[in-house]
């Protein structure tokens, strides 16, 4: 298993790894097989979306806000970050991605996104690759 370090900026944030993952299956030229990625956070989590044009990943999180305001009458979690946790766990945590010959197996528009909504922070992800016996 590897771990990567990531920093978020905002709030809630959308930011593409997509090349990080592609970089850490170098190694694996040749080769067929799947990724897991795993956000080990309650309030961030993982998809794949376009990542072609950045007025998707916009209106996401714009309607994101609208569907789970941060600022909720009846909210009850005292830390104040409850729309976090309900965001991330719509996304959720992990994602698997087929790779072959040492590439990630995506769409022409498709990209992986690390989503903050708990931010700014420092997160960790981490890829766990399996191989084609």
């Amino acid at each position: 298993m590897q771990t990567f370090s990531i920093k978020t900026q905002e709030r809630n944030q959308m930011l593409e790894i997509t090349h990080i993952i592609n970089e850490a299956l170098e190694d694996y030229s040749g080769q067929d097989g799947f990724v897991i990625v795993y956000v080990p956070h309650t309030t961030a989590g993982v998809t794949i979306n376009e990542n072609a044009d950045p007025d998707v990943v916009h209106d996401m999180l714009l309607t994101l806000e609208e569907l789970v305001p941060h600022r909720r009458r009846g909210y009850r979690h005292a830390e104040g970050n409850s729309d976090s946790h309900v965001k991330a766990s719509c996304f959720g945590f992990s994602d698997h991605i087929l790779f072959q010959d040492g590439r990630l197996v995506l769409g022409t528009w498709q990209g992986v996104y690390f989503c903050e909504f708990d931010g700014p922070r420092t997160r960790n992800f981490h890829l766990q690759i399996h191989t084609q016996s």
